[in-house]
């Protein structure tokens, strides 16, 4: 069976976030998987909006 490369899947994926999400290649790469899938999820599907209380526990997380 011919699996696909990471390379070329990886190039494929690239050329679509340019195209559609209007990344430049830095953009791509600065992203991790998990936040190119949120980005790509359907509406309503993944969780949905993050409420005030989880924003506000995330942003003490980062900030302490």
């Amino acid at each position: 069976m011919n699996e696909p490369r990471f390379g070329a899947s990886a190039l494929r994926l690239c050329a679509f976030a340019a195209r559609n999400l209007g990344w430049r290649p830095a953009d791509f790469w600065a992203a991790t998987p998990a936040e190119l899938a949120a980005i790509l999820a359907p509406p309503g599907e993944g969780g949905g909006l993050v409420s005030r209380d989880e924003l506000s526990r995330m942003m003490e997380q980062d900030h302490g």
